[in-house]
């Protein structure tokens, strides 16, 4: 007999055939991929010590004689009810009966007979002293079977997540029948030998695939998810191993830099680097100017000075010959990011590119030899744009967990493996798992700029709203700028949070004085950057928006946020709301 891997669906020993052909149409051929499909979750299904039933809102298992069963037809076409009439199974007190009831199956009084022995699983109900269980989960046993011959009941049972036409015994029931033959090889061993005192003493693949499914005791079941959690991480560990030196052995391109344009730069800047600002500088020099390519995350609160740094970065790859790009994930934030280095990088002869969905600025035309800019900010865009950058030394992308793995791969392409620097202000998750799992260097700012002014924090409940619409009509009439934020657009039946829309009308009543704008994730791209730019440029002294302010748009005259329903939110969206205003 072949080995799982190769054994079809069909011929596993003892495995029905209409299970088997289940299996195979949903595309489980071999009995390596069944004995691959884990359970999500387990029941523990073992009979109770006592024999008799009991009402309850937990479900239970019971080893049941049957000694009645019967169908009772009403409504023509086969509707009805079979009735299975069954007491514990060796005998039991009189009156210790159960009625199992399957509605509108009528093919069962062809399954259940007088005389048979059952597992059944679910829960007992009672009405007017009758106990019932509608619709368990049952097992016949042949005569003769043990207590643990159940598949589906009567042990601690895996429960799998289904897809298609594929059931939960029909999947049982190939794992079972896999497991009963094959006892060896049922999964190489990734793992390394276990040392004999370890945690792991005496485990193996095989081990714990057949202890994942159909475990002895709960203690078992644990160890065994503890053992395959471990061969994950492993894996993963190894295939990060090989994108590492995957990336090395395609040679990168040192990016060593003169150091001229990034002193022009220093002394322009009004503001001294902080020291956590230029220890990272230093961190992301030191790697661009190897000749491996750089893969580096460059993390720091809302307004401790990334994209300067970031700004640094891009002078060293210019200086050394390359084109630089920046990818942002919205268009307002390119245009911002394009503002400021049209600002403080085109005194130093850079020449810079903004390329959008909808704008496409280059001061140089890459036709008839002229040269490319060196500089190209944009959005998604960048990852469609073919002849722009050729010679791409170095990306960085901000907000990178806006962007999808995907995504940043294809820019990735463009150049012949490039440095890449990713900035985030929000470690969500998935960031967290791309530095612990994934091979990116960290380099984290935890030093504010003496500039950046403290951010406080306050919240008001609901009945306190004109204290707080008090304040904010001070702070406008004293020439600042404000946020009114809301969680939804419109108005939600299922919802109960203010939303936008009808929140601009409100405020336009209560600030009759003051122009007051809105924005919203429906407007096109043009009106939300008409709207942008007129409260940037102070036409709106307020700002009724949705969260679409929530990545890096800086707008330096708004120092108030009126955040509304902040339960709606979750934690990283208020950090980054947040940081748009102190």
């Amino acid at each position: 007999m072949p080995a799982p891997a190769d054994t079809p669906v069909h011929q596993i020993p003892g495995l029905e055939s209409r299970h088997a052909r289940l299996l195979e149409k949903e595309g489980l051929q071999t009995a390596a991929q069944v004995l691959a499909w884990f359970p999500m979750r387990h029941e523990d299904r073992r009979r109770r010590d006592s024999a008799g039933f009991a009402p309850g809102p937990q479900p239970s298992c019971h080893r049941v004689l049957v000694t009645k069963a019967s169908t009772k037809y009403f409504g023509g076409r086969g509707r009805g009810v079979f009735e299975a009439q069954v007491q514990p199974a060796g005998g039991s007190a009189l009156g210790d009966l159960l009625t199992l009831r399957w509605w509108n199956m009528p093919f069962m009084n062809r399954t259940i007979a007088e005389g048979m022995e059952l597992f059944i699983h679910g829960r007992i109900k009672e009405y007017k002293g009758r106990l019932s269980m509608d619709h368990p989960e049952y097992e016949i046993l042949k005569q003769g079977e043990d207590e643990g011959a159940g598949i589906h009941t009567g042990r601690i049972t895996p429960v799998y997540r289904l897809r298609g036409g594929v059931t939960q015994k029909a999947l049982r029931s190939a794992v079972w029948h896999a497991l009963r033959y094959w006892t060896e090889n049922l999964a190489a061993d990734l793992l390394p030998a276990p040392s004999a005192k370890g945690e792991f003493a005496g485990w193996s693949a095989s081990r714990a695939v057949r202890a994942v499914h159909f475990p002895e005791e709960q203690a078992e079941l644990e160890q065994a998810r503890r053992y395959l959690a471990l061969e994950e991480f492993y894996c993963q560990q190894l295939r990060v191993v090989h994108r590492r030196r995957s990336a090395i052995a395609a040679g990168g391109r040192a990016h060593p830099g003169s150091g001229e344009l990034a002193a022009q730069l220093q002394g322009a800047l009004p503001f001294a680097l902080t020291g956590a600002q230029r220890r990272c500088l230093e961190e992301i020099r030191r790697d661009m100017a190897a000749n491996t390519p750089m893969n580096r995350l460059l993390h720091g609160d809302v307004g401790s000075g990334k994209t300067i740094v970031a700004f640094f970065a891009l002078l060293q790859a210019i200086e050394s010959g390359a084109q630089a790009a920046l990818m942002a994930p919205t268009q307002i934030l390119a245009e911002q990011h394009h503002q400021t280095a049209v600002k403080w990088l085109s005194p130093l002869g850079i020449d810079i590119a903004l390329l959008t969905g909808s704008r496409k600025e280059v001061q140089s035309i890459p036709l008839f030899g002229y040269s490319r800019p060196q500089l190209v900010i944009g959005t998604h865009a960048l990852l469609h744009e073919r002849d722009l950058m050729p010679d791409l030394g170095l990306i960085v992308i901000d907000e990178q967990h806006k962007f999808g793995v995907a995504q940043r791969a294809r820019l990735i392409q463009k150049g012949s493996t490039p440095d890449v620097l990713v900035m985030t202000a929000t470690p969500i998750p998935r960031t967290l798992a791309l530095t612990v799992y994934g091979d990116l260097d960290v380099s984290t700012i935890d030093e504010r700029p003496r500039e950046r002014g403290a951010i406080i924090t306050k919240v008001r409940s609901a009945s306190k709203h004109k204290e707080a619409a008090d304040f904010l009509l001070k702070q406008l009439e004293e020439g600042r700028q404000a946020y009114l934020v809301y969680p939804l657009i419109e108005e939600s039946e299922k919802v109960e949070a203010a939303a936008a829309k009808k929140g601009h009308t409100e405020w336009l009543k209560r600030l009759p004085h003051f122009s007051v704008g809105l924005l919203h994730g429906r407007m096109s791209a043009e009106e939300k950057e008409r709207v942008m730019r007129d409260f940037r440029a102070q036409k709106h002294e307020a700002l009724v928006a949705t969260t679409v302010i929530e990545v890096g748009v800086d707008v330096p005259n708004a120092t108030v946020m009126f955040i509304h329903n902040a339960e709606r939110y979750g934690l990283a969206q208020l950090h980054q709301l947040r940081g748009r205003v102190g």
